[in-house]
């Protein structure tokens, strides 16, 4: 059995971050578009960390700056959840066809 490489995390960088693509653009649903957001981080993470382990062995700097991607998913998110919620109590509902109040 040959050893995992390279290619094979950045092939599953690809489809996780292709299926975050497609959930959010045909989501209606303000959480299940956060959450294809949050899909296509982790593709990046993927891929972040797997460079680093095949590129650069002797560094940790894919691990680093994958760390720093999910502190940064973790403020978009409560951010999105809090606007989320605020679209709610005002909505009642969070289909994002029917919120255009930003809209001239």
């Amino acid at each position: 059995m040959a050893p995992i490489g390279l290619h094979h995390f950045l092939a599953l960088s690809a489809v996780v971050f292709c299926i975050g693509v497609y959930g959010m653009l045909t989501r209606r649903n303000a959480i299940g578009v956060l959450m294809a957001v949050e899909l296509m981080f982790n593709a990046v993470n993927i891929a972040l960390v797997a460079f680093g382990r095949y590129v650069t062995p002797e560094t940790v700097t894919g691990q680093v700056v994958a760390a720093f991607t999910i502190a940064v998913a973790a403020a978009e998110t409560t951010v999105a959840l809090a606007i989320v919620l605020l679209i709610y109590q005002h909505h009642r509902g969070i289909d994002i066809d029917k919120i255009n109040f930003m809209k001239w």
